[in-house]
């Protein structure tokens, strides 16, 4: 049987995230565990799972920190597996970071927008507007949005000068666009972020890359599934006690 195209895509990305050679997802309730200090599924020093259909890959950054994820999460689901609460039951945990779903969209699958009120503009990622906005949005919800560090063009609505929503992408292995959007606090619920992560998207999908949505809260989810985005994984990052 042939494997999802989309999950076969996300399994390469993250494969090559791992930085071990012959990085590989596991199978259901047996996942891979492998010693990657220069992992980049999780911060350094870390222990990063992820999740892409049923199998999942996990990099330990020493030995002993391996051998204890092994021993510990081997027999859980997927699911499970990216469950913080779940995970802490069974190892000794100092923090975590997410989980956070992973969605990825076909060629052919973005949806329209229909009727907008003000069509998207592009600005440059340096641009003074885009600053303004991350610091109306406040630390937390910018760096959730990683508009910061985007690496394309940036899809924007304006009012006047002001920028209301702003998406772009980060260039990734493996042919990637990682999505980020952003709206200004005021703006939300009028489909601004639908608006301009579809001009985004769009930008993505004529590069030939591959779009990735990594979201926590369910507002972005709900947006990234309204454009054709489909969940096919988790991400759980782990600091050891």
């Amino acid at each position: 049987m042939s494997m999802d195209p989309l999950v076969s895509r996300a399994r390469a990305l993250w494969q090559e995230l791992a930085a071990e050679p012959g990085a590989a997802f596991g199978t259901p309730g047996r996942p891979a565990v492998l010693v990657a200090p220069g992992s980049a599924l999780a911060p350094p020093s870390w222990v990063g799972v992820v999740t892409v259909g049923d199998g999942a890959l996990i990099t330990a950054p020493t030995d002993r920190a391996a051998n204890s994820v092994r021993s510990a999460l081997t027999g859980l689901t997927a699911a499970a597996l990216t469950d913080p609460a779940t995970v802490a039951r069974l190892l000794p945990v100092a923090d975590t970071l997410g989980p956070a779903v992973l969605g990825y969209l076909a060629p052919d699958a973005l949806r329209p927008v229909g009727r907008t009120a003000a069509p998207a503009t592009c600005l440059s990622p340096e641009h003074a507007s885009l600053r303004a906005l991350l610091a109306e949005a406040g630390p937390s919800d910018a760096g959730e949005s990683g508009l910061a560090d985007v690496t394309s063009p940036v899809f924007v609505v304006r009012d006047g000068t002001e920028v209301l929503a702003a998406a772009g992408y980060e260039h990734w292995t493996r042919g990637t666009a990682h999505l980020c959007v952003l709206t200004a606090p005021a703006a939300r619920g009028r489909g601004l972020a639908r608006q301009v992560a579809h001009a985004a998207t769009a930008h993505a999908l004529a590069a030939g890359l591959l779009p990735q949505w990594r979201a926590r809260p369910p507002a972005s989810r709900r947006v990234a599934r309204a454009l054709g985005y489909r969940e096919v994984g988790r991400q759980l990052s782990v600091r050891p006690a």
